[in-house]
């Protein structure tokens, strides 16, 4: 895997013809799952799509679902959600990393670009809209994560389309 800076994964993206074009994956990494959320044939939509259960000792599952996905969805790149915490280094940044290098040393992701996107309260703010309806707690988690990595990635996707429409029209 390979890092790009925000909106240069974006940009080599839509630079490719519209039907070759791949999709993004927003993940929301917990010590104990993986939110993901995959974003439609256009870039503009992210949507929920599942929760991976993160075990130091499966990485090598984790990747080969990775590798399913990416064959399935058409998928070109991960848009990590990330703690940027400029005034200390947070367990949740560090667990973000952690999961980034366990996946390259498995070698399987060769080729995938990956970039980082502000987090910050993006499960909390799930968390605050299910609260009324009382879930169970396994249920009510793995919603979260979902819509953790929902809000990650559809924060991404208005990001990275207004700045690519002022880009071309500046």
């Amino acid at each position: 895997m390979k890092y790009v800076k925000a909106f240069n994964l974006f940009h080599d993206l839509m630079k490719t013809k519209p039907l070759e074009r791949g999709r993004l994956l927003g993940l929301d990494v917990g010590d104990k799952y993986v939110g993901l959320a995959v974003s439609d044939t256009n870039n503009k939509i992210a949507s929920p799509l599942s929760v991976l259960i993160r075990k130091k000792s499966k990485i090598d599952l984790m990747a080969s679902d990775f590798q399913s996905l990416i064959c399935e969805l058409s998928l070109t790149g991960f848009v990590f959600g990330y703690p940027f915490d400029r005034l200390r280094s947070s367990p949740d940044a560090v667990q973000v990393k952690l999961l980034i290098d366990d996946l390259c040393k498995t070698g399987k992701l060769e080729g995938l670009k990956y970039t980082f996107w502000n987090e910050c309260f993006t499960s909390k703010n799930v968390e605050l809209l299910l609260k009324p309806l009382n879930l169970q707690p396994v249920l009510s988690k793995t919603i979260i994560d979902k819509f953790a990595a929902v809000g990650i990635l559809q924060a991404y996707l208005d990001y990275a389309n207004r700045n690519l429409k002022l880009k071309s029209a500046g």
